[in-house]
């Protein structure tokens, strides 16, 4: 299938997701959804198979916590992977007013956003595959109820491209790609090569690039801003990182099992794995975590946005909840116990008629 053939089949899911009306949604989706479609979701959802999981699980008690629930797509792109598989990258947010309890986490009564990477794969008309994360921590920040360590970047709602073209993304973009792969190439050279300056981050990166990474880590300005915010905490910790990739340039011995869905169109491109890195918390640990020395999976789903030949927008969401999973931590578990000292129930507010009057 085309790009355009895939964005117009996705129209009707777009539509449906739009306002989650709960008394048509499983029919609406009941179109692009079969028992066997493979479901891997973020922690603490996991792999399954079908859309009643997916009604039951994850979405219908997210719309009962969130009942005016919108999902806002900012980008969409779509084609084919080197591989030959039909594939759809969204990149977007959930918002709506957090009314009652969702996982533990306690409403705030106002509007919420959590941003969501949500990638699908489609055979016969069918989605067969969907590979997602949704940034809880970012919904649990909002309600006060994020029970880790501080993040360093910055805290906001995520915004779209500042070219405001992720829904109308046109062209073949395999220069782009190009850049992209030689870019995560170069980064990979440290720390075998220990001269920060073999990664050229100048080389790739635009020198006002926004770098968008999940809750927890937080949005880096600039190059300095990436620097500080996320690489040099995240090489620190985990120098023997080893990314697996389909693609062969990125290709690492020994990775061969990870294996990553790339899409590349006009501007842009886009990247699934589940997983698609392999390392190890080691020295003075990361993000709060004390180094396990255990070994770790990581899902980190990703957009590119490039301009003038340099990436000038960068959206990442990691499964941090997953990591913490890996170690022994279940961050859910830490919430409960807060909310021991909390007033975790419902919110019921009214129109405020009865207040002008």
């Amino acid at each position: 299938m085309t790009s355009e053939e895939l964005k117009k089949y996705f129209i009707d899911y777009q539509i449906s997701t739009q306002t989650f009306d709960i008394d048509i949604i499983e029919k609406s989706l009941n179109k692009y959804f079969s028992n066997d479609t493979l479901m891997h979701f973020c922690h603490p959802f996991g792999t399954f198979k079908g859309l009643e999981y997916l009604l039951t699980k994850c979405l219908i008690p997210l719309i009962d916590s969130i009942p005016d629930l919108e999902r806002r797509d900012m980008i969409v792109m779509a084609g084919t992977t080197p591989e030959g598989r039909n594939w759809i990258g969204t990149m977007g947010n959930y918002m709506g007013t957090f009314l009652k309890p969702y996982l533990n986490i306690q409403p705030t009564g106002n509007l919420i956003h959590m941003r969501y990477h949500e990638f699908f794969q489609v055979e016969d008309n069918k989605i067969v595959q969907v590979q997602a994360i949704w940034d809880l921590p970012e919904l649990m920040m909002q309600a006060n109820a994020w029970p880790m360590a501080p993040q360093l970047g910055a805290f906001l709602c995520t915004p779209s491209p500042m070219t405001s073209d992720g829904l109308e993304i046109r062209g073949d973009g395999k220069k782009n790609f190009d850049h992209v792969i030689n870019m995560l190439h170069d980064l990979s050279i440290h720390p075998t090569d220990p001269n920060p300056r073999v990664m050229q981050l100048e080389k790739y990166w635009h020198p006002n690039l926004n770098w968008y990474g999940p809750a927890g880590i937080g949005t880096g300005r600039g190059i300095a801003g990436f620097r500080h915010w996320h690489q040099i905490p995240f090489l620190r910790a985990m120098p023997d990182r080893k990314g697996g990739s389909s693609n062969e340039k990125l290709a690492i011995e020994g990775m061969e099992d990870l294996k990553t869905h790339w899409l590349h169109e006009g501007n842009y491109v886009c990247e699934t794995g589940w997983p698609n890195m392999r390392l190890t918390i080691t020295n003075d640990g990361w993000m709060g975590i004390a180094p396990s020395n255990q070994p770790l999976e990581m899902r980190s789903l990703d957009f590119w946005r490039l301009e003038n030949g340099l990436i000038r927008e960068n959206w990442v969401l990691i499964d941090l909840i997953d990591i913490y999973r890996q170690i022994g931590i279940d961050v859910f578990d830490r919430i409960k116990e807060f909310n021991k000292a909390r007033q975790t129930g419902d919110i019921n507010i009214s129109n405020g008629l009865d207040v002008l009057k």
